[in-house]
């Protein structure tokens, strides 16, 4: 079982569950928009596509959007300019296939190229056939406690020229 922080995590974390209704995994298609307000705007969806192996963002939420300063939407993530950003992002995906379970991280004061990330992001297998991972859907639950969003942080650059 996992090991949930934020309400709406959880929330989406049985919602997904309810759905797979004895299967391994739950479709898209088993997803009414309407029934998911709760989160809409921070949820993001992911397809996996093989040969080679690669994640591209179908959507991304307008919340996550707003936080970040980037919309991935339709890109690919290793097209990331955010190295880091990729990293985690690629890493946190790829556990998901490996494990064929939902998989939560909590980022606290991770640094990415450009962020400084303070928040539970949960990312949910989905299945077209049951069987084969072809989406994800993830959702950010943003800490409010340790940060009221991913602060920028500034260039290299500009950091050591403030420092002398």
């Amino acid at each position: 079982m996992l090991r949930l922080n934020a309400p709406m995590l959880q929330r989406l974390q049985a919602d997904w569950d309810a759905r797979r209704r004895g299967r391994e995994f739950p479709a898209r298609g088993d997803f009414d928009p309407c029934d998911l307000t709760y989160a809409l705007g921070y949820i993001s969806l992911i397809d996996v596509l093989d040969d080679p192996l690669r994640f591209r963002f179908r959507l991304q939420g307008t919340g996550v959007v707003e936080r970040t300063g980037a919309d991935i939407t339709g890109k690919f993530i290793d097209q990331m300019k955010d190295r880091r950003h990729y990293e985690m992002a690629n890493g946190h995906f790829g556990e998901v296939l490996e494990t064929r379970r939902p998989v939560v991280k909590v980022r606290r004061a991770y640094v990415t190229d450009v962020r400084v990330w303070n928040c539970e992001i949960l990312v949910l297998p989905l299945s077209s056939n049951g069987v084969d991972i072809d989406m994800m859907m993830s959702c950010i639950a943003w800490d409010e406690v340790h940060a009221a969003s991913p602060a920028p942080i500034a260039p290299a650059a500009t950091r050591l020229a403030g420092q002398r």
